[in-house]
C-alpha cells in the first residue's frame, strides 16, 4: 500500500498526489496535522528511511530553528514522542510504499514505486517530451 503523508496547502503534496493518479496507483493520504502519526506508522518511516532522521525531518522546520534540539541524542521513543507533538517538522509530502519498504519525497523518487514495465513506459514517455 502506498501512503502519501501531506499537509494542506503543499504544492508538492498536490503535485505528488496528481503524479499518482496519473498513473492509476492507489494510495491513502494521511494529513499529517490532522491524523496524527501512530508510533507504528513513524517507527516504519524511520525504519525505511536511508539516512535516519535527515530523510523524513525538516531542519528549515519553524520548531527546528528555534529548538536547540540534538534529534541524534534522542532514544527511538523520544523521538517518536517528539514528532507526535511536532508535526510541522516532518518534511512533506513523504511518500512511503509498505509493499516495498520505500520512501520518497517527489515524482523522480516515487519512480521507483513502479512495476518495472510501467517504469519503462514513462521512461520512454519522458524521453520524448524532452525531444520535443
Amino acid at each position: 500500500m502506498i501512503v502519501l503523508y501531506s499537509s494542506p496547502g503543499c504544492a508538492s503534496c498536490r503535485k505528488v498526489r496528481q503524479w499518482l493518479k496519473e498513473r492509476n496507483l492507489k494510495f491513502i493520504e494521511k494529513n499529517i496535522f490532522t491524523s496524527m502519526l501512530s508510533e507504528k506508522e513513524i517507527k516504519h518511516l524511520l525504519m525505511r528511511s536511508e539516512n535516519g532522521t535527515e530523510d523524513i525531518i525538516s531542519k528549515r522546520s519553524k520548531v527546528m530553528q528555534e529548538s536547540q534540539i540534538d534529534l541524534d541524542a534522542l532514544s527511538i521513543n523520544e523521538l517518536i514522542v517528539f514528532i507526535q507533538r511536532h508535526p510541522s517538522i516532518l518534511k512533506r509530502p513523504i511518500v512511503m510504499n509498505e509493499k516495498t519498504f520505500l520512501v520518497g519525497y517527489d515524482e523522480e523518487e516515487i519512480d521507483a514505486f513502479l512495476p518495472s514495465e510501467m517504469r519503462q513506459a514513462h521512461r520512454i514517455s519522458m524521453e520524448t517530451a524532452s525531444e520535443l
